[in-house]
């Protein structure tokens, strides 16, 4: 069958789902064996369809070797204590980036699932992304079995003075994948991003996967780059290529696939290099360091960033990695970072969960999630606000930040962060008192003329209609008074004479 191809949005709203978990949950749910095939068409409609893709985060064929290695970590072992009271040696799967095979796991249903659950989601206009996790594949995956100069190699010596970093299988000696700051990931072996022959195997690979869906979230992407993949192995790579990994992928699989997306996990402030390699987009950790942080000077300054830039970062305040968003921020400050990372420009992800206010973060290696109380202000504030958005303007809109002039205190201590949306005669106002004090201010609004007529600011979260005269508001600014980690979000309409 074939799928067709939908638009992606320039802004999309992308929800990441745990896809081992979701489905055990489901199947416990619905009280019959659920896999991707036949996910139920209600849990398509209600939930998934409220955003433009989803990001299914584990469908690959995981490891034997990774899965004993996560029965054995005592790290690990205490997190699954943390998260499941009781959990048997069946809830451990092993990490889905310790990639056995580009397969999708028969424990998920197969790739003829996958393509059955894709064909469900194109019927909405919902996209589909899956993993790509270019840095490394398990240490038992085919291609060790091949000749090739696709990994990182070593010698007896390493074997003896590094036995945590390197491995041995036969006579070879291979390099455990890493992170340059942290210890190495041992199950996994090392790809060379160097190797000609590593980067055929890269492109094919993304190729198959391109059949499947329509963009790929690239795992620790910066660790592929020239200059940190020379940092970080020195002369055991060799000789570094004139081209960059990802310029040289990313246009080679564009070149067949004009549409599809490239996402990176990226830290480091490389995101802007990352963006001119090729990616659509990059994580915005420090937009989410700052929201932790608290501080809306910071954020504000954050925001002032060059147009091209802030259209394509990915933002975010919960994923797999990180915590969940009502455990690190708390519940008022969570909505608050919330309204602004979904109604900011770039691509919007929300992890599965986030919107019902789950306070477990659900190791990876783990195909079982525990039962949580939902959290019925979280839930309720996320059901709103993801139907009241209007998402015309992120898709085809102009997007501006506001000045803001405060009222009795300084500018570094004013915690109003404001900006604007704009499509035509059309325009929505977003406010956000991103502080612990209450804080009033003037927001400057840019492109509005306002005349002398009088205008009507509607709060699309509490249904309020606010009156202003356009010569107050040419003369001064919107003026806004909000409480701590309160918010508008106004539509603004000339009111008809």
């Amino acid at each position: 069958m074939t799928i067709a191809k939908n638009k992606w949005p320039n802004h999309p709203r992308i929800l990441e789902i745990n896809t081992w978990p979701w489905l055990h949950s489901l199947t416990e749910s619905y009280g019959h064996a659920i896999n991707l095939e036949n996910v139920p068409i209600k849990v398509i409609d209600e939930e998934l369809s409220r955003y433009d893709a989803i990001w299914l985060m584990g469908v690959w064929e995981r490891s034997p070797h990774g899965r004993d290695v996560a029965l054995k970590h005592e790290g690990l072992q205490e997190e699954y204590q943390n998260v499941l009271r009781y959990f048997s040696t069946d809830d451990v799967i092993g990490s889905p980036y310790a990639v056995h095979y580009y397969h999708v796991d028969k424990n998920l249903g197969g790739i003829e699932a996958l393509k059955a659950f894709r064909t469900e989601l194109s019927k909405r206009n919902i996209l589909l992304i899956l993993d790509f996790v270019p840095n490394h594949v398990s240490v038992d995956h085919p291609w060790i079995l091949e000749k090739s100069d696709a990994f990182i190699i070593g010698n007896t010596n390493d074997l003896m003075t590094k036995p945590y970093d390197f491995f041995s299988i036969g006579n070879m000696v291979y390099a455990h994948g890493r992170d340059p700051n942290f210890p190495p990931w041992t199950d996994t072996v090392q790809i060379n991003a160097f190797s000609k022959e590593a980067r055929k195997k890269a492109f094919n690979t993304l190729i198959r996967i391109a059949e499947s869906c329509d963009g790929v979230r690239c795992d620790m992407a910066m660790l592929m780059t020239n200059e940190i993949f020379k940092t970080t192995w020195g002369n055991r790579a060799g000789e570094m290529p004139e081209s960059e990994y990802w310029e040289e992928l990313i246009t080679l699989v564009k070149e067949k696939h004009p549409e599809f997306k490239f996402i990176a996990e990226v830290y480091w402030d490389l995101e802007w290099e990352l963006q001119q390699q090729g990616f659509d987009y990059c994580y915005d950790k420090r937009l989410y360091e700052r929201l932790i942080q608290g501080n809306a000077s910071s954020i504000r300054h954050h925001l002032k960033t060059d147009w091209n830039y802030n259209k394509k970062l990915l933002r975010f305040i919960e994923n797999h990695d990180e915590e969940r968003a009502i455990k690190i921020f708390g519940e008022q400050k969570s909505v608050a970072a919330a309204i602004l990372i979904l109604t900011l420009p770039g691509a919007r992800l929300i992890f599965e969960g986030q919107t019902k206010g789950y306070l477990k973060r659900v190791p990876v290696q783990l195909g079982r999630a525990p039962s949580e109380v939902i959290n019925q202000k979280i839930n309720v504030f996320y059901n709103r606000f993801l139907e009241i958005f209007p998402r015309s303007y992120l898709d085809n809109g102009s997007w501006s930040l506001c000045e803001v002039k405060p009222i009795d205190i300084s500018e570094d201590k004013l915690g109003i962060i404001a900006y604007q949306w704009w499509l035509e005669e059309d325009h929505v106002v977003i406010v956000v008192n991103y502080g612990k004090n209450t804080s009033k201010g003037h927001v400057l609004l840019n492109n509005l003329d306002f005349g002398s007529s009088t205008w009507k600011f509607k709060d699309l979260i509490t249904e309020k209609i606010f009156g202003y005269k356009g010569d107050d508001l040419n003369t001064y600014g919107l003026y806004v008074e909000l409480d701590a980690w309160k918010a508008h979000i106004f539509q603004v309409e000339r009111e008809k004479s």
